[in-house]
């Protein structure tokens, strides 16, 4: 297993290894996103041996109207800096780094006394999946998000996260203007070209790094293709982690688009190296990859293919705390 063991820089940030547990929401925040007991022993233990190069959190709501759903962490108020703090020091006492990750639901938001907004008004292109109605996003209402993706960040970095990751993936409201399914704006945002669809991420990207700062570490999780007919594309994704790259990006964790984070014709393990292979090959930042994989030997052979740089173990670690473990103990690592 000589690729998954190796060393690799995120930025200024050693990880001893390849292996990343990837964001999934396990809903133990209290009522008001706050970090409990729960939430740091969930993470304690997948944690407890060490084996895990990185953590990045299950997703938090940069403010109330963007919250997903009940039990979702928050990083909406200082307040609650006491307790994010609690959650970096959980894992760093077990010598693991961690992002958090950051993310306004839009249109997927729960319902709550703030309307639904998105990139544009309307309903969503599947049904159940977004708010039947919801509200177009004004260019001060855009730029007043990116601002709380900002103050959000600096918050993780107050409270001792080693980066942030913002979420722009599986229908949530940087992938949903990301997605000309859903951004149908025809002004400097709209959904006419990849390069008006991603400007609000770059824009947030910006604002985040004016922040935290050049050497601190950000990642974007990127729904790069929506997988359906009319959606974002395998080639769009390669040309938007370019731009992400350029922008100041230091980690790209590629994932599914509107429609989730599987692919529906596909479950062999690494479902997403279409997407990751050719990203890789386009950018010098790493490239993760996550998606079905079950096994340390998965693993080890998308490495060994430069499907990936780092590849992220969800479902199995969910299931077993103690995979990472098991995995690095075995004879064969």
């Amino acid at each position: 297993m000589q690729h998954l063991t190796q060393s690799i820089f995120v930025k200024n940030l050693e990880l001893k290894n390849r292996l990343v547990m990837p964001p999934m929401a396990s809903a133990r925040s209290g009522q008001d996103g706050s970090v409990t007991s729960s939430l740091c022993s969930y993470y304690e233990e997948r944690t407890h041996g060490g084996n895990i190069g990185l953590v990045i959190t299950e997703h938090a709501f940069i403010s109330p109207e963007g919250r997903a759903s009940a039990g979702q962490l928050s990083v909406a108020e200082d307040s609650l800096l006491p307790g994010l703090a609690r959650l970096a020091e959980t894992l760093h006492r077990n010598h693991t780094p961690v992002f958090v990750q950051l993310n306004h639901a839009g249109s997927k938001a729960s319902k709550n006394d703030c309307p639904a907004v998105g990139p544009s008004a309307g309903a969503g292109p599947l049904e159940g999946a977004f708010e039947s109605e919801f509200q177009e996003l004004s260019p001060d209402g855009i730029a007043g998000l990116a601002d709380k993706f900002r103050k959000a960040a600096l918050r993780a970095k107050q409270a001792g996260f080693d980066g942030v990751e913002l979420h722009a993936a599986h229908g949530y409201l940087l992938n949903q203007f990301y997605s000309p399914l859903t951004n149908r704006r025809t002004d400097v945002y709209g959904g006419q070209t990849l390069d008006s669809r991603i400007r609000f991420l770059l824009e947030t990207l910006k604002a985040v790094r004016g922040a935290v700062g050049e050497e601190y570490p950000i990642a974007v999780r990127l729904g790069g293709c929506d997988y359906k007919e009319g959606g974002s594309s395998i080639a769009d994704s390669v040309s938007a982690c370019i731009a992400l790259e350029k922008a100041g990006a230091d980690l790209l964790d590629i994932s599914g688009g509107l429609f989730g984070y599987m692919v529906s014709d596909s479950r062999e393990p690494g479902y997403f190296r279409d997407m990751t292979a050719q990203i890789k090959q386009a950018v010098q930042i790493p490239v993760l990859l996550t998606g079905g994989v079950t096994t340390p030997e998965q693993a080890e052979k998308l490495l060994a293919e430069k499907a990936a740089d780092l590849i992220g173990v969800g479902r199995a670690l969910l299931k077993d705390p103690s995979w990472a473990d098991a995995a690095f103990s075995s004879p064969t690592i």
